[in-house]
């Protein structure tokens, strides 16, 4: 019976739904994220279908390139739920045949209940006759299940739209929020650390196009730490959360400030240069904001008044959607995101390179000031944003600046 009819996925979400007017914007950046996630797949088309959006495959496409399609679409930002089942005529016979179907491809269910819904009046059957006549094709055919109406272990959906019906049964969570590219652009400070994946990966969650600029220790380190960030930008990229890497040789710029500046201000003056290097290139690809993975109190620059320090050497808004929570929480989340395993090998960075022993926790403003003056900074700026090298991956939103600088 599979065979027969048209495998599809069906793409729920929840928050675009609220966006009254702006809606079909939402839906349309989402709808684009899809196509731009899906080229691999043997995808026929996309399309919006009251309040969804469905992905249609090719007929004869097998149960587990549909289970895979499912797996790609639920990590796109954006998609609150995706059901993979079958389209078929909106005939009753028939579509009680598609449902025994669709629940004979769940595994390890021993409850069900039917959930149909018709978006057209023009079909006589109402939703509660479509739930009996379906529920008795689905009784017949199972016989050691049962019905349960509350909490069951699989919902048989059956939509009803004007010239179709899409039946499914397996149901999958996504991760919510909103379509990459429907929030604006932003410029996230990505290291090889377990930090800063999750943050650009949050704010990627709430719809922005992110951009990571990673501060290598080369040349007075090796480049390790450059090839775990393309190996994280290329797990982030699976959900198109990332646009581009921009790598800065940063070591021979903290060997200078480190000859320079008063051993206990070190930590911060790497961390300003950082990110006025960071709003340069913002202000290039023309992001609205930074972001970072700190945390309230982890380390020594992230104490409220390093903090204060740091951001005071920017314009831009810098956002911190980690700074409220602890390691574990940070891990846990890293782990589910994919990116833990490769932040876990070690690497040397611009993070561990020329440490004092003691840095200050609580810099005042004028003795930061006050070292900051003995260094040729806006020099600095822009020699390092002209060389910084650019690594494109695959964002759907995303469209590369054609002029300025060395990158294209």
């Amino acid at each position: 019976m599979g065979d027969e009819h048209q495998r599809i996925c069906l793409v729920h979400y929840h928050e675009i739904g609220l966006k009254g007017r702006n809606r079909a914007n939402f839906e349309n950046r989402l709808l684009k994220n899809i196509e731009g996630i899906v080229k691999g797949f043997p995808i026929v088309t996309v399309h919006r279908i009251a309040g969804r959006l469905c992905v249609f495959l090719r007929e004869g496409t097998d149960r587990e390139t549909a289970l895979e399609l499912t797996e790609a679409l639920r990590i796109l930002p954006g998609v609150a739920r995706v059901s993979c089942g079958f389209k078929c005529e909106r005939d009753l016979e028939e579509m009680g045949q598609v449902a025994v179907n669709a629940l004979g491809e769940c595994s390890q269910f021993e409850t069900f209940k039917v959930q149909a819904r018709r978006n057209h009046t023009d079909f006589e059957t109402d939703s509660m006759q479509m739930n009996q006549i379906i529920g008795a094709a689905l009784c017949e055919a199972f016989p050691d299940k049962k019905v349960r109406m509350k909490d069951p272990d699989v919902t048989v959906g059956v939509e009803v739209v004007q010239n179709a019906v899409y039946v499914y049964a397996r149901s999958v969570r996504g991760i919510g929020g909103l379509p990459v590219g429907s929030s604006g652009r932003v410029m996230c400070l990505l290291s090889s650390g377990i930090d800063s994946p999750v943050a650009l990966w949050r704010l990627a969650r709430r719809g922005a196009e992110c951009i990571g600029v990673h501060f290598s220790g080369r040349p007075q380190t090796a480049d390790t730490s450059e090839y775990l960030v393309d190996d994280i930008a290329h797990v982030l990229e699976k959900s198109g959360c990332i646009a581009r890497v921009y790598v800065v040789a940063f070591g021979d710029y903290q060997k200078e400030i480190m000859l320079k500046v008063p051993p206990s201000l070190r930590v911060i003056m790497y961390r300003r240069l950082m990110f006025k290097v960071a709003e340069e290139l913002a202000k290039r690809e023309r992001a609205g904001a930074l972001v970072t993975g700190e945390s309230l109190g982890q380390v020594a620059s992230q104490t409220l008044d390093n903090i204060r320090a740091t951001d005071a050497s920017v314009d831009m808004p810098v956002f911190r959607p980690l700074i409220g929570t602890d390691k574990l929480e940070i891990i846990g989340e890293a782990q589910r995101l994919g990116t833990f395993e490769i932040s876990s090998q070690d690497a040397p960075d611009c993070c561990t390179l020329f440490m004092p022993r003691n840095p200050e926790t609580h810099a005042r403003m004028a003795d930061v000031l006050a070292a900051e003056a003995l260094l040729p900074i806006e020099q600095w700026v822009t020699e390092i944003a002209d060389d910084a090298e650019a690594h494109d991956y695959s964002c759907p939103s995303y469209k590369p600046r054609r002029h300025g600088g060395k990158v294209e």
